[in-house]
């Protein structure tokens, strides 16, 4: 398997906590690499990341990567429960990576525009919409280990850069102990230590700057 991904990318860092949770081996083409950036646009004009390369097919998207690992290549931990389980599972992996991700990924890619076309009203909405997530997630999260329950799942793959990020783009805030608790459970997580680790020589790209933490 080939993995074209970028280490500090939140949703490369999804796919990689997955292929970690089940020791799964792959060739890490890290798109820091001018060739592996010209390898990626050849294989998807969009040149959107993560891809993986396996058996002659090219998957796109990190919950569909997630996915076919598991079909493919499955191992110890099953990351999609079957059944009425894994239901929750993906309404979770898309609410974090919509309601969460996205809104981050607004507040940050804006401070990468020139100062005369930012987006002040976007980004308030994206402020917004975290302050409407942060307390849902909170009671939702109330008496559970992970998202889902007792077991970690995809929607922890994708809540765990989720978190990560957000809290960095727009503090959750300390009223929400309970989410703040479970994002520091996740970052104590083995494969999520070294997704974390593994992107530290790259936090000087957070436009916002990194804070001295995590």
């Amino acid at each position: 398997m080939k993995l074209y991904a970028h280490p500090f990318s939140s949703y490369s860092q999804k796919v990689l906590i997955a292929l970690y949770e089940n020791s799964l081996s792959f060739e890490y083409h890290n798109l820091e690499s001018p060739s592996v950036k010209a390898e990626l646009a050849n294989l998807w004009p969009l040149k959107r990341f993560p891809v993986l390369v396996d058996e002659g097919r090219t998957l796109l998207e990190s919950s569909t990567i997630i996915e076919y690992l598991q079909l493919r290549h499955p191992g110890s931990n099953t990351l999609v429960p079957a059944g009425e389980a894994g239901i929750e599972v993906h309404m979770l992996d898309r609410l974090f990576d919509n309601y969460v991700m996205t809104p981050m990924q607004k507040v940050v890619m804006d401070r990468l525009r020139p100062a005369a076309e930012r987006d002040g009203f976007g980004v308030a909405e994206a402020r917004a919409m975290l302050d409407r997530i942060y307390p849902w997630l909170d009671k939702h999260l109330t008496d559970r280990r992970w998202a889902a329950g007792e077991r970690f799942t995809l929607a922890d793959c994708a809540a765990a850069p989720s978190l990560f990020y957000a809290d960095w783009a727009h503090p959750i805030p300390a009223e929400c102990a309970v989410l703040r608790s479970y994002r520091a459970r996740l970052l104590a997580h083995p494969s999520i230590v070294r997704v974390v680790d593994e992107a530290r020589p790259y936090r000087h790209y957070f436009p916002l700057g990194a804070p001295p933490r995590d």
